[in-house]
């Protein structure tokens, strides 16, 4: 089984692959092609894409069955322990600066005091 998942690419690129894949929906394509036709049809998309997004998951023989692959998307596979995992960057995340002024604080903090000395 594979699955392919356009997102904002050409409509010519949509119409190649419904020659091999099924649309089920708007930039969603579902099928069972050889290994040899959904490496052409990948490298095809990854060359027509333009601006577009895709995904591309197969049926394969590891322990999760399946594996995907990405382009131009700003989610990445990552492999942990032998599982492949989406890594989802986190926009609102704070970016840590290589000279930062700021110094940790030292000694206890006021939590950990009160639970070492009692007291509220």
């Amino acid at each position: 089984m594979t699955v392919i998942v356009l997102t904002n690419c050409p409509v010519g690129l949509r119409g190649f692959l419904t020659r091999w894949l099924l649309e089920i929906s708007p930039g969603v394509f579902l099928g069972a092609p050889s290994t040899r036709v959904r490496e052409a049809l990948w490298n095809e998309v990854r060359q027509y894409a333009g601006q577009g997004r895709a995904l591309l998951a197969y049926q394969t023989n590891n322990e999760q069955g399946y594996t995907f692959e990405t382009h131009d998307h700003a989610w990445h596979p990552t492999n942990h322990e032998g599982l492949t995992l989406i890594h989802r960057p986190n926009p609102d995340a704070p970016r840590a600066s290589p000279r930062s002024t700021e110094v940790p604080r030292q000694g206890w903090s006021k939590a950990s005091k009160r639970r070492r000395f009692g007291g509220r």
